[in-house]
């Protein structure tokens, strides 16, 4: 009889550990999260990564903490990412230019971003803008095509071979036909710096590096490279307004979460950065910034898988056609 009892109490109290965790468990989150920026402090990435962490900490109730783990392109950051626990405590904020063109130029790297991540949401987006020193020839972009055509000193700058600025350039020179000087610089800040002085003619690069020259008038914007004008360049046409459509290059930062990550974890996440892209604090920041919250229609983890496969095929063409390597 005894030994019956005491089966009997064994059964009942492994039935009750086995609810214990079920019964008990946490909703999602009951701890901080991490987002990985894979760039150093201070840039673009970083910004939006910032501003989307704070509001994310007001929407969930955690501390969303953002982490900097800069290094090959934004490989080291990503692979870290990738290799985090699938449970939503470990996020990616994940650039256009490293989650596009990685594939193509690391096809050996230790993460491939289309297959090592869940997509959650774009957070915001920044067209690139072809701007030109002061004194280039002609007031809109076709009239400076025309100089180009007939001038072969005419040079073009970027932020170095790879990045945004110079995948953006060339693609456009090969539509207007023409084969500038290119001049690679470190940053987006000295290609700039030397557009202004005139040392170079002109650079394709994100609003947030040019929209301070070009409100001061210190250099000439030529076009958006965007499907709609810029609210914070009014005035500029969009490349298809300039006479060349179909070369459209918008920059965008999304949030993306480790393969695995349970399907209604993303779901609350994507839901929380929809509110939080819509605080008008947010709002106001990103505005400053010449960054925008995507529409309504690219909102979605389905929408940013379209978007992110999309751009890994058409920014891999645009490298392997021009035979782009990175040492």
């Amino acid at each position: 009889m005894i030994r019956l009892m005491i089966h009997g109490l064994l059964a009942c109290a492994a039935i009750t550990l086995s609810i214990l965790p079920q019964a008990y468990a946490q909703p999602y989150p009951n701890k901080p999260i991490t987002i990985i920026v894979p760039f150093g402090a201070g840039g673009p990435t970083d910004i939006v990564a910032r501003v989307i962490a704070e509001r994310l900490t007001a929407i969930l109730g955690q501390r969303v903490i953002v982490e900097n783990a800069a290094g090959a392109a934004g490989i080291t950051g990503s692979a870290r990412a990738a290799r985090s626990a699938p449970d939503g405590y470990t996020l990616l904020m994940g650039p256009m230019s490293t989650m596009s063109f990685s594939p193509t130029f690391y096809p050996n790297a230790p993460v491939h971003t289309l297959k090592d991540f869940e997509p959650v949401g774009i957070v915001a987006s920044a067209p690139i803008v072809m701007v030109g020193s002061k004194n280039i020839p002609g007031d809109t972009l076709k009239d400076f095509v025309t100089s180009l055509k007939k001038n072969a000193k005419l040079s073009n700058g970027n932020a170095g071979i790879g990045t945004t600025s110079h995948l953006a350039c060339l693609m456009l020179n090969t539509r207007f036909g023409v084969n500038p000087a290119i001049v690679p610089y470190k940053s987006s800040g000295a290609a700039v710096q030397d557009m202004l002085t005139g040392t170079i003619d002109y650079v394709c690069d994100q609003s947030t590096s040019v929209m301070g020259q070009v409100s001061a008038g210190a250099i000439k914007p030529l076009a958006v490279l965007a499907p709609t004008a810029s609210p914070a360049l009014p005035g500029v046409p969009t490349i298809a307004q300039a006479g060349y459509p179909g070369n459209e290059m918008v920059v965008w930062n999304a949030l993306f979460a480790p393969k695995g990550t349970p399907r209604e974890i993303i779901t609350q996440l994507n839901a929380a950065i929809t509110k939080g892209i819509d605080d008008p604090a947010a709002l106001e920041r990103f505005q400053k910034l010449g960054a925008e919250p995507p529409p309504a229609a690219a909102r979605s983890p389905q929408a940013l898988a379209k978007i992110h496969a999309a751009d890994v095929e058409k920014w891999g063409k645009v490298i392997r056609d021009a035979k782009i390597e990175v040492q």
